[in-house]
C-alpha cells in the first residue's frame, strides 16, 4: 500500500503519452500557481484547480514508484510468452499450434501495455532504465519503435481530443468530427459513412499498422528527429525482432501454416489494443481553436476521457487504462495506483461541480461508436 510521505514532484507528463519520452510526461503536469481566477471557473484565485489534487496525490504517496510489482509483471509475462515459445517448438509441424496464436495475442498486448508504462516513467524514475525497459518490450518484443510511439503519444496526451494538435484525432481512415468528413468520396467516405460498423474489424490491422509506421519512422526518417547511434539501436531492434519472429514460425511449421499463426496473432494482438483503447476518449468533449482554449490542466483531462468501470478482471484486461481520467492526469503514476487515486479525483471534479465520466464496458463502446456513427451522419445524407 502507498505510503503517506511526500513523494517527489510529480513528472510532467500530464500531457503525454507512452509518453513515452521514458519517464518524463509531456505535458506540464501543474498549472502555474499563479493562475488568475476565470469567468469560466477554470482557475481559482491563487492557484490552479489542479494544485490541490496533485498535493494530496503526492502526500499520499501514490506518486511514487511500484518496482516490485512491475518486476513481478514483467517476469510473469516473459515466463508465458517462454512458455508458448516452448509450445510452438513443440506443436509446430501440428495444425494444434494454431491454438497457441490467442494467448500469444494477449500475452503481447501485456507486453504493450508494460512498454506504455515504462514511457510514461511508471515504473523507474530513472530516464536510462526506462528506456532500456521499453526497448526491450517494445522494440525487441513487438516489433514497434518506441520514439515513434513516444513522439505521438505525448503529443495526444499535451491535447486530447483536440482536432489540431492529437494525431489520434486526425482525420485518416476514420474521422472524429463532423468537420472532417468535407471532401470525403469514394472508399474513404464509404469508410466514414459506415466507421461505426467498422471501427472494430479494421482495429484487427491495428497490430500491423503499428510495425508499419514505427519501421517507417525509423528507417524513412520521417519520424522523431534521433542521434544516430539511438536511430540505430531502435533499428537494429525492429530487425532482430522480425528476423526472430519470422525464424520461430518458418523453423516449427510450414510457410503456410506460419501465415496463418501470424494473421491469428497480429489480428487478435490489434483488436485487443483497439479494445483498451476504444473507451477512452470517443465520443467525449472535442477541443480546437476556440473550444478549450481556457481549459486548464485539469478540465482538459477530465472532460475529453472516460473512466470504464469494473473489478480486477477489467483493470487487467484493459491494463489500468479504464483509469483513463487518472491516467491522462498523473501520467507517472504507477498503475497500480490508479484506481486508489480515483476516489480523490472524483470527489475533487464533484467540488469543482466538473463532470467525471464513468461508465460500464460495453456501454462505453455503445457511446464511442455512437458517436462515431453520427459523425458519418453528413455523407449517409448526402448519399
Amino acid at each position: 500500500m502507498p505510503r503517506a510521505a511526500a513523494a517527489p514532484p510529480a513528472v510532467p507528463l500530464a500531457a503525454q503519452p507512452v509518453p513515452i519520452p521514458v519517464p518524463e510526461p509531456a505535458t506540464p503536469e501543474p498549472e502555474p500557481v499563479s493562475a488568475p481566477r476565470r469567468a469560466d471557473g477554470a482557475g481559482r484565485t491563487g492557484g490552479s484547480e489542479f494544485t490541490p489534487l496533485l498535493r494530496v496525490v503526492r502526500e499520499q504517496g501514490l506518486l511514487e514508484r511500484r518496482a516490485g510489482w512491475y518486476a513481478r509483471s514483467i517476469a510473469v509475462n516473459l515466463v508465458f510468452l517462454a512458455a508458448l515459445v516452448t509450445g510452438l517448438v513443440l506443436l509446430g509441424s501440428s495444425w494444434w499450434a494454431l491454438l497457441l496464436a490467442p494467448p500469444l495475442a494477449i500475452v503481447s498486448a501485456r507486453t504493450a501495455f508494460i512498454g506504455h508504462d515504462a514511457g510514461h516513467g511508471q515504473i523507474t524514475a530513472d530516464r536510462g532504465r526506462g528506456r532500456v525497459i521499453q526497448l526491450v518490450h517494445a522494440n525487441l518484443l513487438l516489433g514497434m519503435s518506441q520514439e515513434w510511439w513516444n513522439d505521438k503519444h505525448n503529443r495526444h496526451h499535451a491535447n486530447p481530443n483536440h482536432l489540431d494538435k492529437d494525431p489520434d484525432v486526425k482525420a485518416d481512415i476514420l474521422v472524429f468530427s463532423s468537420d472532417q468528413t468535407a471532401g470525403r468520396t469514394g472508399l474513404r467516405g464509404w469508410l466514414t459513412r459506415h466507421q461505426a460498423w467498422l471501427f472494430f474489424p479494421l482495429t484487427t490491422l491495428e497490430g500491423i499498422a503499428l510495425k508499419v509506421y514505427g519501421f517507417q519512422a525509423v528507417f524513412s526518417r520521417t519520424g522523431p528527429t534521433l542521434p544516430p547511434r539511438r536511430r540505430a539501436v531502435e533499428g537494429a531492434l525492429l530487425l532482430v525482432h522480425v528476423a526472430a519472429y519470422t525464424a520461430l514460425l518458418l523453423t516449427t511449421m510450414s510457410a503456410g501454416r506460419a501465415l496463418v499463426f501470424a494473421l491469428i496473432h497480429q489480428m487478435l494482438l490489434g483488436l485487443h489494443l483497439g479494445m483498451a483503447f476504444a473507451p477512452n476518449h470517443k465520443g467525449m468533449e472535442m477541443a480546437d481553436g476556440e473550444n478549450g482554449a481556457d481549459w486548464g490542466h485539469l478540465r482538459k483531462q477530465v472532460l475529453t476521457s472516460r473512466n470504464v468501470r469494473g473489478g480486477l478482471l477489467t483493470d487487467w484486461f484493459l491494463g489500468g487504462l479504464n483509469y483513463q481520467i487518472e491516467h491522462h492526469l498523473f501520467p507517472s503514476m504507477p498503475r497500480p495506483h490508479l484506481r486508489l487515486a480515483q476516489p480523490l479525483v472524483r470527489r475533487h471534479c464533484r467540488e469543482l461541480g466538473l463532470p467525471y465520466t464513468e461508465t460500464g464496458l460495453i456501454e462505453s463502446y455503445r457511446q464511442a461508436l455512437g458517436y462515431m456513427h453520427e459523425v458519418g451522419e453528413p455523407l449517409r445524407v448526402g448519399a
